[in-house]
């Protein structure tokens, strides 16, 4: 299958050259109606994040979780010796893919239409969103079943179809909490990452008011049931499954999802239509290299050996099949990410959608997922948001890192994710999105940094000027040119014996005597 690869043709679509395309045509469908679309708050992330460190009841919630992640993590990789060849092997495999995306996502299309599949491209999200749109129409539904995916936060999906007299039903156990408080995900694997066990409680006795009101919630386990008892009606009323993936297989026309409830199985198999939503770099060559993805994901994920349940899906229902749709669609998004390919961001394609990096970032582990801003947070979404929205719009999110290369370091991938978020701000710096003051600042580093006799003076006089002020006190609570660094935290006062290059040039002379 990889001999035949061909380079990449960048915005594809309906009437860009490819045969497989929605059974509408362009041109026949109606203007959009105006819908609420994902709420982008990333321009206001200081604002967003200052309120997440003064809220007691979120940082109870993210200090309770992240640990449980990191040691599961760490466990998983430790039993398995060659995780690190592995995720070299992984990096190859998306390498290799992205490097002939279009042949292996027409590879695949060809495999699903021969499993009896319909492929809608589309390049932008109005074009996903009235496709799926019209699929509903079509079959007559009134409630969607949809197992939890990204990619229909992306597309603002509940909220057109929900204006177009459709009711989704959310089942993944954390999504469907979600749904019940109008809030959006703030993990991409455990959307809600950001809540205690009594705001799950909360959410039920408001929604569930039917029930009796003195039912007693000892444990997550009679949340659970609670919630089961409540979506085994909606599992069986869905005229439409509505699932993500986590990966697309060109060699057999198949769709991959993971999941540890078992709702996207059910979202697939009862309803009478099955619509995958994916992104087009899901899509990777062979089963054998689905399942090299697969030892990776679960383990830098939840840090288990494989998720509950993995599950392939490929075309319709067959005669003697026992169970399936009878109508099996893949919508492939475009969305911008055809715009990353040969440019420095692509390497952000290869993400398989872990959450490892934004579990161990230090910055995500104090802020949360809400304060990103969009439907992608953490070091991921620093990258990724402002390739598919707009630097302009979202500066902030690849400032929003200490450069501590954690997130690098566990990426099952090796995304070089602080690379990247360099890349955004030298971005930034060219256009003039960044502040005067900090232009100023930075084109005064550079000055010194180009000229190493005077940087060597500059620092000399800084470190003289700051031991004499901070004698006695071992550190600045405040400094006027550095209000933004120490009202965080405090800034060391300079140790006696001046800087560091001074005191290696000291010692190297002692030596030598």
């Amino acid at each position: 299958m990889r001999a035949r690869a061909r380079p990449w043709r960048p915005g594809f679509g309906p009437g860009e050259g490819s045969r497989y395309i929605s059974s509408t045509p362009r041109g026949a469908r109606p203007p959009p109606e105006p819908i609420a679309l994902p709420q982008l708050t990333s321009p206001a992330f200081k604002e967003n994040a200052a309120r997440a460190l003064a809220d007691a009841s979120l940082q109870k919630a993210l200090s309770g979780s992240r640990g449980a992640f990191l040691a599961r993590r760490q466990a998983a990789v430790a039993a398995l010796p060659e995780f690190e060849r592995l995720r070299e092997i992984g990096r190859d495999i998306k390498n290799h893919t992205l490097a002939h995306l279009d042949f292996y996502l027409e590879a695949y299309a060809a495999k699903v239409e021969a499993a009896g599949g319909t492929v809608h491209w589309c390049s932008t999200a109005e074009d996903a969103r009235a496709a799926v749109l019209e699929i509903c129409r079509r079959v007559g539904a009134r409630t969607v079943t949809k197992g939890k995916s990204m990619i229909s936060e992306e597309l603002g999906l509940n909220e057109h179809l929900e204006a177009h007299g459709i009711t989704p039903v959310e089942t993944d156990l954390g999504e469907y909490i979600l749904q019940l408080r109008d809030e959006p995900p703030s993990h991409i694997i455990a959307p809600a990452f950001h809540l205690n066990r009594e705001d799950w409680e909360a959410s039920f006795r408001a929604s569930h008011t039917d029930l009796p009101r003195d039912r007693v919630f000892r444990e997550r386990r009679d949340i659970l049931t609670e919630a089961r008892t409540r979506l085994r009606e909606r599992f069986l009323a869905a005229d439409v499954g509505i699932t993500g993936a986590n990966f697309l297989i060109a060699e057999t026309g198949s769709s991959v999802i993971v999941t540890n409830e078992g709702n996207g199985d059910l979202t697939q198999t009862l309803p009478r239509v099955h619509i995958v939503l994916a992104s087009i770099e899901k899509v990777v060559p062979t089963l054998e290299d689905c399942c090299a993805l697969l030892r990776l994901l679960a383990r830098s994920a939840t840090g288990q050996d494989f998720s509950v349940y993995t599950t392939f899906s490929t075309g319709a229902r067959r005669a003697g099949d026992l169970d399936g749709p009878e109508e099996y669609h893949v919508v492939l998004l475009d969305n911008g990410r055809s715009n990353m390919i040969g440019t420095e961001f692509q390497e952000m394609l290869r993400c398989i959608r872990c959450g490892a990096c934004m579990n161990h970032c230090p910055v995500y582990g104090v802020v949360g997922g809400h304060a990103y801003g969009w439907v992608y947070p953490g070091p991921m979404g620093a990258v990724l948001t402002p390739s598919l929205v707009g630097v302009d719009k979202t500066g902030h999110l690849p400032n929003a890192s200490t450069f501590c290369g954690r997130c690098e370091a566990v990426c099952p991938v090796k995304i070089p994710l602080p690379k990247m978020m360099r890349h955004w701000r030298e971005r930034e710096f060219e256009r003039h999105l960044t502040p005067p003051a900090a232009r100023s600042s930075l084109r005064l580093w550079a000055w010194f940094a180009k000229r190493p006799g005077a940087y060597h003076a500059a620092t000399r006089m800084a470190i003289g000027a700051l031991s004499l002020l901070g004698r006695g006190k071992g550190a600045f609570r405040s400094l006027p040119l550095a209000r933004g660094w120490t009202k965080g935290r405090d800034l060391p006062a300079p140790e006696p014996g001046g800087t560091f290059m001074a005191r290696y040039a000291k010692a190297q002379r002692e030596r030598r005597v």
